[in-house]
């Protein structure tokens, strides 16, 4: 592979890492005060939620490629495509990917000798669910599930997960505190598919955007948002009021469900950054509040 580095960085699509972070920090906040409290888990955890995000986006790259769903690339409003492009080899990308995989396996054999069976499991179908986003005979994009397989693998997985290798046993509020990030993050998802939405739909891609159509996106897209909101503020009822602490994020909340309906072209790119950006921050505001509470 002889593409230069500043270039994989940008098929690595940073902008969209924070989200990947989100759910590790809420659950090492369920994790917290454990007896078994485990940093090296969660440093592990960390890597490798950060790693398998890298790998679903240059998955997405080449596959996206190996389908002609960038054909019209030029037209697309999402970030450069690098197969389509010719910046990239394709079989550079497809190696990259194999590379980035198997670098995950670094952190989850630790996991799974920390957590056993169940995580053998649970990174499979991880992998599984990076590799079939775009590729593979049903791609959970083309199929309208690409916000629900994030949901529950940004959420219920990733969450509950880390809760469970961090602090070494699993338990109900796990779940709850799963429900948060999950939602934001496929909110992610809708604003991406929402961008995507006019070449998609030129190319036959059906992703959960193009069969609601752009005015049902964005309730949904609000929706997603409110909803985040929603399970703090129960919790609150029964575990103090310092779960009200991602209220302290809702005007950034506000302007990204305005700015979705306002903003055009390009500027759709910023607000998929910005909503990774609010993912990690509500997430983080609302782990301090497990953690105080």
């Amino acid at each position: 592979m002889n593409t230069p580095w500043r270039l994989w960085l940008l098929a690595a699509r940073p902008k969209t890492l924070p989200a990947a972070i989100a759910p590790v920090v809420v659950g090492s906040a369920v994790a917290w005060g454990e007896d078994r409290f485990n940093q090296t888990a969660m440093a592990a955890c960390l890597f490798f939620a950060l790693i398998m995000q890298i790998a679903a986006n240059l998955a997405n790259d080449y596959f996206d490629w190996r389908r002609g769903i960038d054909a019209n690339a030029s037209e697309r409003l999402g970030p450069k495509r690098f197969c389509q492009s010719g910046l990239i080899a394709p079989s550079d990308m497809r190696r990259a990917v194999a590379l980035t995989v198997a670098l995950a396996a670094l952190p989850l054999l630790f996991l799974i000798s920390r957590g056993g069976w169940p995580i053998v499991l649970l990174g499979m179908a991880a992998i599984a669910a990076t590799l079939t986003y775009s590729g593979g005979p049903y791609p959970l994009a083309s199929h309208a599930l690409g916000e629900a397989a994030a949901f529950v693998f940004f959420g219920l997985v990733a969450v509950g997960g880390s809760a469970f290798l961090i602090g070494g046993h699993y338990h109900g509020l796990a779940f709850t505190a799963a429900l948060p990030p999950g939602l934001l993050i496929a909110a992610l998802m809708v604003v991406n598919n929402f961008r995507d939405m006019a070449s998609d739909m030129q190319v036959g891609k059906r992703t959960l955007a193009v069969r609601l159509g752009r005015d049902k996106s964005i309730l949904l897209y609000r929706g997603l948002l409110i909803a985040s909101y929603l399970v703090p503020l129960a919790m609150a009822r029964q575990r103090g009021p310092f779960l009200c602490l991602p209220l302290l994020a809702l005007p950034l909340a506000w302007r990204l469900g305005r700015r979705i309906a306002v903003w055009q072209g390009q500027r759709i790119n910023d607000l998929l950054a910005a909503t990774a950006q609010f993912t990690l921050t509500h997430s983080l505001l609302f782990a301090a509040g497990i953690v105080l509470s």
